[in-house]
């Protein structure tokens, strides 16, 4: 009895019978099951009490003065606050055309007088099961949609739900936003000659067509169409074909206004171009400063061979001067006068290129070319720091990517230092540059002195700009070494290395791995 009540708590039960010994013996019969129950004796009171109290099933006598029960169900049904109620009928007449017409006009089932008390509380236990379950589920339901409504309310995409022709059959708030209209306006209308100023069965090759038409989905994005005024706008959207049973019904699609986020993308597009002129500006001056440091060594450089022509040229005249000169003698110093001049002519060279702003764009270099070009170029700073460099190669190394000019002024700037570190730690060990393959798609170069090495402490600002371990230094070498890499696709980075010094590296992409952007783990 007690599991009764509590599954019937919440269930009401309405009796109408204009019998009073009849609407007894069903209120005695049901009292102990845990129902509510109401009792009307007449059709009007029946229908008042049902649309106060919404019950769950009416229990409807047929044969009533005034208004008989078919007619109370009809106007019950036709009520929406009373229509999911479940009407059992209850009458003597036991035909089948009072059967027929009492499920026509919407009754749920049929009870015979005399009724049976069992029969009586199975039906309404029945009916109160599904109504109540089918309440749930209407209110689950409204829940569901609810929730759905404010989720497409909420979102700021606009989102069309459009069957197989392109008629807009769902339109959200944000939506209509985007077009300037209110969004119940776009419902009915072509979804194709709203945005397109096209009908959907002139064209196609039309965004979203083949959505609708062969269940594509579609993903485009900077695509022009049309707001309710007429005017353009640069769309991003995404369509997906609504499918039931692997049967095409249309389409929804999701679009945005990208008009500021494309005017922020060129935006972005300059701030990088400004910031890659103003690195390459940086570059260049960095290269100027360092020509500057080596301006006096280079002018001895150069004066070298100078001097030996003008030498080989005073011994070749006196050799001209003689009555029998020695031809074989006088072609020698001659080739001599050109070879000198091919060597200031190379120093010269080396100078205005490394001087020059690098043009756009990378070349295929050769690792093993390019740290030569650049040992040559350091002979100055080997002089001045009475200090050497040995190169070492690793077998087939591949070439890479990159822009001759910026690796090679890398490259100098950490053997400059490095020479520089060495000699002021009175070594006289060279300072090793060498090169190998790193994974599969770069090259690891590394210069390693042997110097006093990097403070702890200082370890971690090496590449910040303006940060300097030398008293006159003005801390941009190696942020630039940095910026310049990076830019190549490639990493730099220190090493503490055993046995002291220091070892700084920089990778480089391969040319055989396209010029993909490597790191080091």
């Amino acid at each position: 009895m007690t599991e009764a009540v509590s599954e019937n708590s919440e269930v009401t039960v309405l009796l109408v019978d204009d019998n009073p010994q009849n609407l007894k013996v069903l209120y005695e019969t049901l009292k102990d099951k845990g129902y509510r129950l109401l009792i009307a004796n007449e059709g009007e009171k029946a229908l008042d009490l049902a649309h106060r109290h919404h019950p769950e099933v009416i229990l409807l006598d047929i044969m009533m003065p005034e208004m008989d029960g078919y007619e109370v169900c009809e106007r019950l049904k036709t009520d929406p606050q009373t229509a999911d109620c479940a009407v059992v009928f209850l009458s003597a007449l036991d035909d089948l055309q009072a059967k027929v017409k009492g499920f026509a006009l919407g009754g749920a089932d049929y009870i015979s007088k005399p009724f049976q008390s069992q029969e009586v509380i199975a039906r309404v236990k029945t009916h109160a099961q599904v109504i109540r379950l089918e309440r749930q589920l209407q209110a689950r339901n409204r829940e569901l949609q609810s929730d759905q409504a404010r989720i497409l309310n909420s979102i700021s995409e606009g989102i069309y739900g459009l069957d197989e022709n392109g008629i807009i059959e769902f339109a959200n708030p944000a939506a209509g936003m985007i077009m300037g209209c209110p969004a119940d306006d776009l419902i009915g209308k072509n979804f194709f000659e709203v945005h397109f100023s096209t009908a959907a069965d002139s064209e196609d090759n039309l965004p979203v067509m083949a959505t609708c038409r062969q269940g594509v989905a579609e993903n485009q994005r900077d695509i022009r169409m049309l707001r309710a005024d007429g005017s353009g706008f640069p769309s991003e959207y995404r369509s997906t074909p609504k499918l039931d049973d692997e049967e095409l019904h249309g389409a929804v699609v999701v679009f945005r206004d990208i008009a500021a986020e494309l005017e922020n993308e060129r935006a972005l597009d300059d701030a990088r171009a400004t910031v890659q002129e103003q690195r390459d500006q940086l570059a260049h001056t960095s290269r100027l400063s360092t020509m500057g440091e080596m301006a006096a060594g280079f002018a001895h450089e150069v004066n070298q061979p100078l001097t030996a022509i003008t030498n080989y040229a005073r011994v070749a005249k006196r050799m001209m001067g003689k009555e029998q000169p020695d031809l074989g003698l006088l072609q020698e110093t001659l080739d001599k006068v050109e070879a000198q001049s091919h060597r200031a002519s190379e120093i010269i060279r080396r100078i205005r290129r490394f001087m020059k702003k690098p043009a756009t764009g990378k070349e295929v270099l050769s690792v093993s070319e390019l740290l030569e070009d650049t040992r040559q170029f350091a002979e100055v700073d080997m002089r001045n720091n009475e200090g050497g460099i040995e190169v070492h190669l690793e077998d087939s190394l591949p070439d890479v990517l990159a822009d001759p000019i910026q690796v090679q002024q890398v490259a100098l700037n950490l053997i400059r230092n490095a020479l520089e570190a060495t000699r002021s730690a009175g070594a006289s060990s060279p300072v090793l540059v060498s090169a190998r393959r790193c994974g599969d798609r770069c090259v690891r170069v590394q210069v390693r002195d042997h110097g006093i090495g990097v403070a702890e402490d200082a370890e971690e600002k090496l590449f910040h700009p303006f940060h300097t371990t030398k008293e006159d230094g003005m801390g941009i070498g190696l942020a630039t070494c940095r910026s310049l890499i990076q830019a190549q696709g490639g990493d730099i980075g220190y090493e503490r290395p055993e046995g002291g010094g220091a070892c700084f590296w920089f990778t480089l992409p391969s040319a055989e791995a396209g010029g993909q952007p490597c790191s080091v783990d």
